[in-house]
């Protein structure tokens, strides 16, 4: 999720090439289901089945999970199928993206907006979150935002810019939003080529 030099501060020349991004520990999930006695059991531990490389590989998003639907279908482990063969679009209609990712130092997103409700939860650093009134805030380690379809941009502020972060997103979709009569459009500006298309 690189920006231009004057905006993205020091994350030129922060390279990652997996997850997790350097400087970050590695998470792992831990998905159950039940065996024939239908007491709950993990069935796999693991770091997610879909990485992709952000920006100059300044970023890496983890996608922990998704679903297709809702309610979600859990019988003869559909949705772990799904997850598993899907790499999932920004967010599913009527469905749910489970989206980590990691931020190289400095390194900030375009004002973007998507029709959906966001949960985005700082896991690890310090992150500004600008919207795109001008408003902004600083997101520290366990705080949480609840972003209604508002444009919005990310910056990694972490050690002032020299150290990289963590965001854990979820993202629910949203019927379509109307303000004094205009209905609200999505866009991604550049992080469009990152994020498959809804089939």
């Amino acid at each position: 999720m690189s920006a231009p030099e004057s905006e993205a501060g020091p994350s030129v020349g922060y390279i990652t090439q997996g997850f997790p991004a350097p400087g970050l520990r590695r998470t792992l999930r831990h998905i159950t289901g039940h065996n024939d006695e239908g007491k709950t059991v993990f069935l796999s531990t693991d770091c997610g089945d879909h990485h992709s490389l952000m920006g100059e590989q300044q970023a890496i998003a983890n996608i922990l999970y998704s679903t297709m639907e809702t309610p979600v279908d859990l019988n003869d482990n559909v949705d772990i199928k799904h997850a598993k063969e899907k790499e999932p679009p920004l967010h599913y209609r009527n469905g749910s993206v489970v989206r980590m990712v990691d931020f190289g130092p400095g390194v900030c997103s375009p004002l973007h907006r998507a029709i959906s409700i966001d949960y985005g939860v700082v896991i690890e650093g310090e992150f500004e979150l600008t919207l795109d009134s001008g408003e902004t805030k600083i997101m520290r380690q366990g705080d949480v935002s609840i972003n209604r379809a508002g444009a919005h941009a990310w910056r990694n502020v972490t050690g002032n810019g020299t150290l990289p972060g963590r965001m854990l997103y979820v993202i629910l979709d949203a019927k379509d939003v109307v303000v004094n009569g205009t209905k609200l459009v999505g866009y991604l500006d550049w992080l469009e080529k990152y994020y498959t298309q809804e089939e």
